[in-house]
């Protein structure tokens, strides 16, 4: 607005020793375990082509990877028969036994942290921690060595050599979320904003690598929304997430238009628990809770997770002065996730939500004239929607022959009601908009090559009411309906080769098609590569491709045309954001630690942002003429079951400026960027977080976070930015039993509170928010 990669392809030698590796590494995982935890008409048919190729095939969601690999004794002799057993952070097992040449396989395999463990009568099991993402092909030699060798020679710890993907993912646990300082609050985006680089907030939405839009996956599957920066939460209640894969940019042909970011949710499961239910409760200042309940459990072939979430406080929007003043908000969620395993081949899905958030907006304690920093808004609320249903269908063919097809429906709506007492107009603005469509996604392996062909669209449906009343009846209100439909269809060709056991290649392309008030296609091809240094063991990537992400549908006709007009405003088609990326990256290991730093540059055309209309309240979106960001990034993670507890850090050095006229959408005089380049208005230079979750003595246990945060751009200084910060949040509790926990949680401990952000939305500047403490209990029962 204006003014530790997929699990890594490994050798492991259980050498002889003196002591057992086994043990050694089930000990260190147990105590890690002991942590609390429109209608259109080229739309339908590829509709129905969607449908028509429901056929089997290779294929997995982008929120799963695989696992293969083959098991050899010390003579390098096949061993069939031995037992592979995956476990997950939830103890949920996936279990194969090795076929006459030794090879195991795990076709379909939720990205997330597990422990690998390879028994076999007659010698020593091996057990292995490791890490599973989307979009990577890692092979496994496991050498299983005989009890009476391993007591000849010494036992020396494994080697698991890194391969980096072209993409860079953060990979966030249920457990990194329960012990983050604040982050299984319904509205909290602490999930993301303390683990990846380039994520933060910025006038109360989430803003990434510097941009706004961001594609949700849940299972897998993208949950469409169009529209620029209107729902202020989070897709889905972090209490409902098991694992959050967080991407950011050089995606695969298979993956995104939104360049920015893309958060891959694998959602809680009754797979891993058997009549059990568990109760979250909270209770702090400026009367706030947040509860939460879920009941999980399975048979041999059903399992079943439902949840319900309630929140209120009194502390919801960032306020536009030091004072917390009508600043109410309460909401409310169901989540469900029904699974059923009709057979050992095929498994059918239904996962839905409905969730419901209203917020009033900060009042000023004064009139704009004497406060520049306030707008004359006097009881004005937003009410928010955002509910899905995904279904979807896997096959199994054999051990590497998987199917997943799915279907979707997404409805998600923003309601602004302006008060009585808004000056000089009172606004109303109800906005909604519903999604339907599907995806296919299949995937082969043959010979070195794995080639990745899918098919993705959806129908747009939106519902725009406008009102804009003038005080004192200085003029007519205004008002307009508009309804406008859309659609996007998009295919797609991947194919990633492994040249060599050092090296892979990667090629694709992603064909796009919309329709809307306009018509667009795009053509974007995409292309990576990942090199294994030797002896070193680091990972260097490199990734070039373009992007193409469709528009929203708003459009303004009528009155509100000429009332802009009058205003010397205007309003022109929208078009499609066209995005060139370019990116270079490397992963280093050091004893368990993952080290991943990488470089990237977006050059963005009809870059997407938003502006108000006059002192409305209505904020409609633009496209700037040209964007270009820039930024290096950093993270750094401890071991996976590292005995001093976990270390967290994500940095991002970054500039986000755009140039040229505005070029579609609300053209407001005097907010075009212009040459040179100017800074956007949520251009933050440097973000720091630094977290650490560690179990005490006495079953205490506690996490922390710091953030440090340069300061966005001073809209009324350019090209000055505002003051750094820094905020430091606190969790500290003790597990009483195995199923009761009681914590603490301050949040900016310090009461760091002041103005970070000068843009005009949603009632004006923002203030960080102040201090914060609540206490939390969380009991497991079973029913």
């Amino acid at each position: 607005m204006r003014s530790s990669v997929g699990l890594r392809g490994f050798a492991h030698k259980a050498t002889p020793g003196s002591f057992n590796v086994t043990d050694r590494i089930e000990g260190l995982a147990q105590r890690a375990r002991r942590r609390p935890r429109i209608c259109l008409v080229p739309f339908g048919a590829v509709f129905i082509l969607l449908l028509m190729l429901l056929h089997p095939a290779r294929g997995w969601a982008a929120a799963y990877g695989s696992l293969n690999g083959v098991v050899r004794d010390d003579s390098d002799r096949p061993l069939p028969g031995a037992k592979v057993v995956l476990e997950s952070e939830t103890h949920a097992t996936l279990e194969e036994q090795t076929d006459s040449t030794g090879r195991f396989n795990f076709p379909k395999v939720a990205i997330g942290h597990y422990l690998l463990t390879i028994s076999r009568r007659e010698f020593a099991s091996v057990s292995e921690p490791v890490t599973v993402e989307a979009g990577y092909f890692p092979f496994a030699n496991i050498v299983l060595m005989q009890p009476s060798k391993l007591s000849e020679v010494t036992v020396t710890a494994s080697r698991l050599p890194p391969v980096g993907s072209m993409t860079p993912i953060t990979i966030v646990s249920q457990e990194d979320i329960e012990n983050t300082p604040g982050a299984s609050n319904a509205n909290s985006s602490a999930m993301i904003t303390d683990y990846v680089p380039g994520a933060y907030q910025a006038h109360d939405m989430l803003h990434m690598r510097g941009g706004h839009q961001t594609n949700w996956l849940i299972d897998g599957v993208e949950i469409p929304n169009t529209n620029i920066a209107e729902n202020l939460a989070p897709e889905i209640d972090p209490q409902d997430i098991q694992t959050l894969g967080a991407e950011r940019g050089s995606y695969a042909a298979d993956e995104g238009d939104r360049t920015y970011g893309i958060f891959n949710v694998i959602p809680k499961s009754g797979f891993s628990s058997i009549n059990q239910a568990d109760l979250d409760v909270t209770a702090g200042n400026f009367g706030q809770t947040d509860d939460y309940v879920s009941v999980a459990s399975h048979t041999s072939d059903f399992a079943y997770y439902t949840s319900v979430e309630g929140n209120r406080s009194n502390l919801g929007l960032q306020t536009p002065q030091s004072q917390v003043i009508h600043d109410n908000t309460q909401g409310y969620g169901v989540f469900t996730n029904l699974q059923y395993k009709s057979s050992d081949q095929d498994a059918v899905t239904l996962i839905a939500q409905l969730r419901q958030d209203d917020y009033q907006i900060p009042d000023c304690t004064v009139p704009l004239a004497d406060d520049p920093y306030c707008i004359g808004q006097f009881g004005d609320v937003q009410s928010e929607a955002d509910n899905f249903a995904l279904l979807s269908w896997a096959h199994t063919l054999s051990n590497d022959a998987v199917l997943t097809s799915s279907i979707f429906y997404h409805f998600e709506r923003a309601d602004y009601d302006g008060g009585a007492g808004d000056y000089p107009t009172i606004t109303t603005y109800h906005h909604s908009s519903q999604y339907e469509g599907a995806e296919e996604n299949l995937r082969m392996n043959f010979s070195r090559n794995h080639l990745d062909v899918g098919l993705f669209g959806f129908a747009q449906q939106d519902q725009a009411d406008f009102n804009l009343a003038f005080t004192g009846n200085s003029s007519p209100t205004l008002n307009e309906m508009e309804s406008p439909s859309g659609g996007l269809a998009v295919a797609w060709v991947q194919d990633t080769f492994e040249a060599a056991h050092w090296l892979n290649l990667s090629a694709g392309v992603r064909e796009s098609y919309f329709k809307g008030s306009i018509t667009e296609s795009a053509t974007d091809p995409r292309l990576g590569a990942t090199v294994l240094v030797p002896r070193l063991d680091w990972v260097l990537s490199a990734f070039w491709g373009k992007y193409y992400q469709a528009p929203p549908l708003e459009t303004l006709s009528g009155p509100l045309v000429a009332y802009a007009t009058a205003n010397d405003t205007a309003f022109l088609p929208l078009r499609g954001e066209r995005d060139t990326e370019r990116q270079f990256g490397v992963t280093i290991p050091l004893q368990g630690w993952s080290i991943e730093a990488d470089y990237f540059v977006t050059q963005a055309r009809n870059f997407f942002d938003h502006n108000p209309l006059g002192e409305s309240d209505i904020f409609l979106p633009i496209t700037d003429e040209a964007a270009l960001i820039r930024g290096r990034e950093l993270t750094v993670r401890s071991p996976a079951f590292w005995p001093f507890g976990q270390v967290h850090l994500a940095y991002s050095n970054q500039t986000a400026d755009c140039s040229g006229s505005i070029t579609g959408g609300l053209v407001v005089p005097g907010t075009a960027c212009g040459n040179p380049p100017i800074a956007l208005d949520h251009d933050q230079r440097n973000t720091l977080n630094l977290g650490y979750n560690a179990n005490l003595p006495e079953e205490f246990f506690m996490g922390a976070n710091l953030s440090v945060n340069s300061g966005l751009s001073n809209g009324f200084a350019p090209p000055s930015h505002l003051p750094s910060y820094a905020v430091l949040d606190l969790k500290a509790g003790r597990n009483f039993s195995r199923d009761l926990s009681v914590s603490i949680t301050a949040l900016n401990v310090t009461n760091r509170h002041l103005l970070t952000d000068n843009s005009l939305t949603f009632g004006g500047v923002h203030w960080n928010n102040p201090f914060q403490i609540y206490a939390e209990m969380h009991y497991k029962f079973h029913y």
